[in-house]
């Protein structure tokens, strides 16, 4: 018989284990669950679901504890189930399958698959994340632009559901076997159908020996309106042209920019291997770096500063630095973008970070370039992942210490995530989305409850080609009296 840990209210561990990486939940004690179970193997995970579903208790799921919403940690008299002990990373052979238990987290992922292996995931940069929500929504990473996203990679699942009898049943899935739930859990984001215990890779890329890196900084101080609009021209107009060519596809990059105070830049992180997994000649790095030094001196007296391109093994530049921070009080939202900056969503930054009226803290905009291999239009068609025409993915957050402040900081990411999307830019019928010819809406592992007020939220998450109706149908059959379910989850 399994023997998961059960930690209630009257344990000395249970103040802890309650939460997530968001502080805001759980929103208060009355929200709260009644239990955490935490559990070592597949057979433990589904005696537990077995035992909160024959209670009438609402199960909700973890693997590393960091979603963004409440969808987890608010549990009422329900019962978080912890899966951040079965975290296994094995394989049958050295050349696969290779098997990725849900409670693995990436870092320990990435450094057993490439010490064992040397094989690695096209995932999430964040060491302390859980493999088992990151990578049911998608899996996004820097090498995605070379490999694709990580449920590109999934040949297999094992899956428990709840019959409508109330009875668990466990499931392996594949493109033969339960093929439509198979499906569904690649990329529709965790907590609708069931739970994933494991992810199975009949391959994997081979890990990249190493990486060329350099870092773009923009001084804030002296930085027009003006300056700021060449500046994300030149990003998105890069992964609009010469970022669509196949050379290009082991360039990753992140552009960083937050309020406009004293000695703050904008960021530009780069990595690049190329698909033989070494450096290259560092011409690929050098050209992008050209197209932002021409912006000098032009856009201000200060001018781009360039930390110098630098080579090092790929495993070192894949742990620095990684782990997801402390937990905190948050918000997060999202956008997938068909195309550049317009002057309105440039202006619409400038004010936000520069105002003397606005109150900015705490707030980070990371805009990644998308593209590649991640946007193979025949795995749209496979797998729940219909973004598959973006040049630029942008994760909007928020973050701040004092519960007093939650509802300033959330007014604030809702007010100026509806002004960058209302205007001429984007279609009358869906103003203050990002949806529309220029975007591909939103990611559901950044999930955001503020989108629940459109009534054509799920096509934000899901796109307008049939996708949604058809995890309505999974939802029907393999999840039939709702047991896992949220705000957000499939309706």
């Amino acid at each position: 018989m399994a023997n998961p840990v059960i930690v209630d209210r009257s344990d000395p561990r249970f103040d802890t284990l309650k939460r997530g990486n968001n502080l805001r939940f759980p929103a208060g004690d009355a929200e709260a669950p009644d239990r955490i179970i935490l559990c070592s193997d597949s057979a433990e995970i589904a005696g537990a679901l077995q035992r909160v579903v024959t209670a009438g208790m609402r199960p909700t799921i973890r693997s590393g504890g960091h979603c963004y919403e409440d969808f987890v940690a608010n549990n009422p008299h329900g019962a978080i189930i912890d899966v951040s002990l079965h975290n296994n990373v094995d394989a049958a052979s050295p050349s696969g399958p290779y098997r990725i238990a849900a409670g693995a987290k990436l870092g320990d992922v990435y450094q057993t698959l490439y010490k064992k292996f040397n094989r690695t995931l096209p995932a999430g940069t964040c060491y302390m994340v859980g493999a088992g929500g990151h990578i049911s929504g998608g899996g996004y990473g820097l090498l995605a632009r070379q490999h694709g996203l990580t449920v590109d990679w999934v040949s297999a699942l094992k899956v428990l559901t709840v019959d409508g009898h109330g009875k668990v049943v466990e499931h392996r899935v594949d493109r033969s076997h339960d093929p439509d739930l198979f499906r569904a859990c690649l990329g529709a984001g965790g907590g609708s159908f069931g739970i994933v215990t494991d992810f199975y890779f009949e391959k994997l890329p081979a890990a990249p020996r190493e990486v060329a890196e350099a870092n773009l900084h923009f001084p804030w101080a002296s930085l027009t309106a003006d300056g700021l609009f060449r500046i994300l021209s030149v990003y998105g107009e890069y992964w609009n042209t010469r970022g669509r060519d196949f050379a290009t596809w082991g360039l990753a990059a992140v552009l960083t920019i937050g309020p406009r105070h004293p000695g703050n830049a904008i960021n530009i992180s780069l990595q690049y291997c190329n698909a033989e997994g070494n450096a290259g000649n560092g011409a690929i790095l050098q050209e992008f770096i050209n197209r932002f030094a021409a912006l000098n001196p032009a856009i201000h007296e200060q001018g781009l500063k360039v930390q110098g391109v630098t080579r090092r093994p790929w495993l070192e530049a894949t742990l620095d630095g990684s782990d997801s921070g402390d937990p905190a009080r948050a918000k997060y939202k999202s956008t997938y973008m068909k195309m550049p900056f317009t002057r309105a969503e440039s202006d619409t930054l400038y004010l936000y970070l520069t105002s003397k009226d606005i109150d900015a803290h705490g707030f980070v905009l990371e805009i990644d370039g998308f593209g590649g291999a991640a946007n193979t239009p025949a795995r749209a068609g496979d797998t729940s992942i219909v973004q598959r025409s973006s040049i630029m993915k942008l994760q909007w957050q928020c973050y701040w210490e004092d519960e007093a402040e939650d509802a300033d900081r959330l007014k604030f990411m809702d007010d100026f995530y509806t002004r960058m999307y209302t205007g001429p830019h984007v279609p009358p019928e869906f103003q203050g989305t990002p949806f529309g010819d220029r975007y591909e809406g939103c990611y559901i592992n950044y999930p955001d409850a503020d989108m629940l007020r459109y009534s054509y939220w799920p096509e934000l998450y899901y796109g307008r080609t049939g996708l949604y109706p058809f995890l309505q149908a999974v939802k029907r059959r393999y999840d039939p009296n709702n047991i896992f379910h949220s705000s957000m989850s499939i309706r």
